[in-house]
């Protein structure tokens, strides 16, 4: 009876990293958006025509968002909680999957709201001078290779259940 309550923690725990991933990337892209989208508002508001070079910057900080999402993802899946038939995780394998997510999480917060800024530093490049764009681009993403490695290293770890 002990061993399956145990086994059940393991499960709980490998879940939980998997939301952690999800909640910190959603949390880094909803921030970094909603500050590009300011200063794209009011790029906008003086270069309408500077609309669909805005809208590219403002969406380069939701892919931590989908980085994070494709972690709590892959969690499910390889957990069996998708497929309908859970797996059985010791404890010390729930803690593996639960850390082995924050790799994504956290690199995913950090860097979805410091490319915000940068993509939003990059509206201001191109209101001057819209052949800029892909100067602004290449400088923003930069800032999610950060991001990319941290999916990478949580991708892994959870792959190696």
């Amino acid at each position: 009876m002990e061993d399956v309550v145990i086994s059940q923690w393991g499960l709980a725990l490998a879940v939980l990293g998997g939301a952690v991933a999800v909640f910190l990337g959603g949390i880094g892209s909803a921030i970094g958006v909603g500050l590009a989208g300011q200063a794209g508002a009011g790029v906008t508001a003086e270069k309408p025509e500077l609309f669909g070079k805005v809208l590219v910057l403002e969406a380069l900080p939701a892919t931590q968002g989908i980085y994070g999402f494709l972690v709590g993802f892959l969690v499910l899946l390889n957990t069996g909680l998708i497929g309908g038939d859970p797996s059985t995780l010791s404890l010390s394998q729930g803690f593996l999957v639960f850390f082995g997510c924050l790799p994504a999480g956290i690199s995913c917060l950090f860097s979805g709201m410091h490319q915000g800024k940068v993509s939003a530093a990059g509206m201001g490049m191109i209101a001057k001078d819209a052949s800029t764009m892909g100067k602004a681009m290449v400088l923003s993403a930069m800032v999610e290779t950060y991001a990319v490695l941290g999916f990478l290293i949580s991708a892994l770890i959870v792959f190696s259940l």
